[in-house]
């Protein structure tokens, strides 16, 4: 089937990192791409102005919500991620640290090449594109943190975070400083702190500012408000011949108005927990069964746990962004500072008292106990107004090797599998981690506030990640993986995984950098259009594993 008979050569299933950075680099090389997005496209000025404004903050769109904010509840992790074009951009911290030592060494990928020395010139393009630079002015998260920090020791790890934001003049727009007039004007932030409710100002470097921006104007076409929830061979089974892509209006009980488009080639890019949930549903459902039984395992929380202290009195902590700094507390443990701005109380209604190690057990009986002994401290936290203004969160990652995994199950009603999760036997993920305790109760002391832990933490022993990634990890062959090297599916043609489900480790930092760059990766590997010849891709026999000493880049 030639390629005039496809409605696009590639499809990208999602607008998050993985999904933009494939969007713009298939464009490059002369490809028509369509990216397909459930999440609705904002302007700046379209984000909410409080996180009570649930239309346009939350995610539920069963419910009418179709806000950038998306929570899912397992039974061993909470995970929080965004939804929109743009994807988690619109809705993360800014923050684009490179992977810990430990994530590039990981048993799971080690062999396969030297991926410190194989992304070192992906991570440079992704820093560029993003406009990454240091946080260039103090706060008082900054000085409470560097306080923190002398305390346990670790004053000369302190770090002002590398942030993709545009700083500028405060308030004062300008013509694109970062593409030489090609790109986007830009507004100077103004340091509310609302970089997670949804910068309305215009400072933040999100995708649509980026990446999306280019691919655009390459002929990209974004497809918003439809949810990819089939992807089926034609033709051959292995996809050489091209797949068929079927998308409906998300969260519709009626009329759901389902849609097929053709691609010679899709990438997977709709984030870990869409992808897996995709992927799920594509193999059991018998669309894509070829795909490896290895899918859903090694899928990992960053091993995150995340803690507020609510302070006694408005201290400016908002006034910055979202996250300027950060320390370790010891080797294994980084911990940032992090703020909503004054408008996102609603937050502050999935936080109570700190409560300490236990099970699902223990640890609501040691709540009850807290409450007895602390019973003022408790009625303060239930009252939301003003939380925001008054706390500072404790974003804590560790890049130790620990899972979970994500298993399908035929859903009862409306068809379909669902994910549920299970602990990884040999290495458990964390539901408590004290570092991040003794870091939360020192801080409550030093300042006189209430240190808090979320509520399904305190109450069901389920830690919170803003960061899931893996479940369809990079590895050497299908039993080991679901992608290989080149983040191509195992047992396919032209089928790509580009976002944090390819990651086989904890990268103990917040993701956004290595997923940027991991992508960047992929589509280095693609031809150009004019290079191609019956298939986009080189064929698909396994190439060897490479010596360490010896990997390098096609880029």
């Amino acid at each position: 089937m030639k390629s005039a008979n496809f409605d696009f050569d590639w499809l990208v299933i999602g607008s998050g990192f993985g999904g933009s950075v494939s969007a713009l680099r298939l464009a490059d090389k002369g490809y028509r791409v369509g990216v397909l997005e459930r999440g609705r496209r904002y302007r700046d000025e379209d984000f909410p102005k409080s996180a009570w404004q649930l239309g346009k903050f939350m995610w539920a769109p069963a419910l009418g919500l179709k806000g950038i904010f998306r929570m899912a509840l397992f039974r061993h992790a909470l995970a929080v991620s965004g939804a929109g074009v743009g994807g988690g951009s619109i809705v993360y911290s800014n923050t684009m640290y490179r992977a810990k030592p430990e994530f590039f060494e990981n048993a799971q990928w080690r062999t396969l090449g030297r991926w410190d020395k194989l992304l070192q010139p992906h991570y440079d393009t992704a820093e560029r594109m993003l406009g990454v630079t240091p946080v260039p002015f103090d706060s008082v998260s900054q000085q409470l943190i560097r306080e923190m920090a002398k305390h346990f020791g670790t004053e000369d790890t302190f770090t002002r975070t590398p942030c993709a934001v545009y700083f500028g003049e405060p308030g004062k727009t300008v013509s694109d400083p970062y593409f030489g007039g090609e790109g986007p004007d830009r507004t100077g932030c103004t340091r509310c702190g609302a970089c997670m409710v949804g910068c309305r100002v215009g400072a933040k470097n999100t995708l649509v500012k980026n990446y999306l921006w280019f691919a655009e104007k390459r002929g990209a076409q974004i497809l918003a408000e439809r949810e990819v929830v089939d992807v089926t061979p034609l033709g051959a089974a292995d996809g050489s011949e091209g797949y068929r892509v079927t998308t409906q209006r998300p969260g519709a009980w009626f009329a759901r108005d389902r849609q097929t488009h053709t691609a010679r080639g899709v990438v997977f890019a709709g984030g870990a927990l869409g992808t897996n949930e995709l992927l799920a549903n594509c193999k059991h459902g018998g669309s894509l069964p070829r795909i490896s039984d290895h899918l859903g395992e090694l899928v990992r929380t960053n091993s995150e746990s995340i803690l507020t202290v609510l302070l006694p009195e408005d201290r400016n902590t908002w006034n910055d962004v979202a996250i300027s700094c950060s320390v370790h507390v010891n080797h294994d443990t980084h911990i940032e500072f992090i703020n909503y701005g004054r408008n996102a109380d609603f937050v502050g209604m999935l936080y109570t008292v700190l409560v300490g190690k236990g099970n699902r057990i223990t640890r609501p009986l040691k709540w009850l106990g807290s409450i007895a002994l602390h019973p003022v401290q408790w009625l303060k936290t239930l009252w939301p107004v003003g939380w925001s203004r008054r706390m500072v969160m404790l974003l804590v990652m560790q890049a130790l090797d620990n899972a979970i995994a994500l298993r399908a199950r035929k859903r009862w009603f409306g068809g379909g599998y669902r994910l549920a999760s299970t602990q990884n036997r040999d290495k458990p993920n964390p539901t408590y981690i004290e570092a991040g305790n003794r870091a939360a109760k020192w801080l409550a002391r030093h300042t006189g506030g209430i240190a808090q832990s979320n509520t399904l933490e305190a109450l069901g022993n389920i830690p919170t990640t803003a960061h899931l990634i893996g479940g369809a990890v990079i590895g050497e062959d299908p039993a080991s993986g679901v992608v290989d090297r080149q983040l191509r599916v195992f047992g396919y043609r032209n089928l790509l995984v580009c976002d944090g489900s390819a990651m086989p480790a904890n990268p103990g930092v917040n993701p956004s950098l290595t997923i940027t760059a991991l992508a960047e990766h992929a589509m280095a590997q693609i031809p150009a259009a004019g290079d191609a010849s019956t298939s986009m891709l080189a064929e698909r026999a396994r190439p060897a594993v490479l010596p360490v000493a010896n990997a390098t880049d096609a880029a």
